[in-house]
């Protein structure tokens, strides 16, 4: 009964994204980020798209390390050993029940879009400090409730195969929705090759993920924008645009990921 509820759940969703049309403002949007990316040389745009690449992978090794992911995989078997006290590793998390273990993801989900919402807030007061650090953060926070996502469900995220899913995972919850069905369907498709997924490695983001930055950038214009609008002494628009914005941003990436381990899970069983 639970199985098929999720499975309902992740197709009625899957629909959706395939069914999804860009209005006019997104291809006049769409054509102007071609026009301009056209304008950089393509060895330019490799050498940030490897940058970037690196940077994600270094990123992922060093969360794994850290004592705050290690005391999160704890209280997600802690709050698992209350469906089964026999769990005593991630591994072990696959013996509940596909709503138990989306229990467990939701529980990120939450902490995920609280953490991107106060960090977005920060960033909106139009701080310098914070407006430098905001695009590295959010790419972070983000990259962490992956990890702990694919965790809830069972996997070890120490595995390299593991990461290699988890970063094309983000990628996909961080494209623009006109292109989020082509990545869920290619993640699908990687499921049935996992052997030859660390071919991978050192490609897991092409051109569409330079939106990112571009859209990034008009983010911190428009909170530069409206951080002198002052209502009682606090900037609230600017406050209100940073806030939102990461956590749609943190929205569409958990989401993505759930119903990704989601699939995973049940295609397993």
């Amino acid at each position: 009964m639970g199985e098929e509820r999720v499975r309902r759940s992740i197709l009625k969703w899957e629909a959706e994204l395939e069914a999804y049309h860009t209005n006019d403002f997104e291809r006049m949007y769409e054509i102007s980020l071609d026009s301009m990316f056209g304008k950089i040389p393509n060895h330019y745009q490799e050498k940030i798209l490897n940058w970037a690449d690196q940077w994600f992978l270094y990123t992922y090794t060093f969360l794994q390390g850290t004592n705050s992911q290690q005391a999160s995989q704890e209280r997600i078997l802690q709050t698992a050993r209350s469906f089964n006290e026999q769990i005593e590793k991630i591994d072990d998390l696959k013996s509940l029940s596909i709503e138990q273990l989306t229990y467990l993801s939701d529980q990120q989900l939450a902490k995920s879009r609280v953490y991107s919402f106060a960090q977005g807030g920060l960033t909106g007061t139009g701080g310098w400090l914070f407006l430098g650090v905001d695009f590295p953060l959010i790419m972070t926070l983000n990259l962490r409730s992956v990890q702990l996502i694919g965790n809830s469900f069972g996997y070890d995220m120490n595995n390299p195969v593991e990461m290699i899913l988890a970063l094309k995972i983000l990628h996909g919850g961080l494209m623009p929705q006109r292109f989020k069905y082509e990545a869920w369907t290619e993640l699908k498709n990687d499921l049935n090759s996992l052997d030859t997924i660390m071919e991978q490695v050192d490609g897991t983001l092409d051109e569409t993920w330079l939106e990112q930055p571009v859209n990034q950038l008009f983010k911190t214009l428009a909170i530069v924008m409206f951080r002198k609008k002052l209502v009682q002494g606090v900037p609230l628009i600017s406050v209100g645009i940073g806030a939102l914005s990461n956590y749609k941003l943190s929205k569409d990436v958990t989401l993505f990921a759930k119903y990704f381990y989601q699939h995973r899970f049940l295609e397993e069983q």
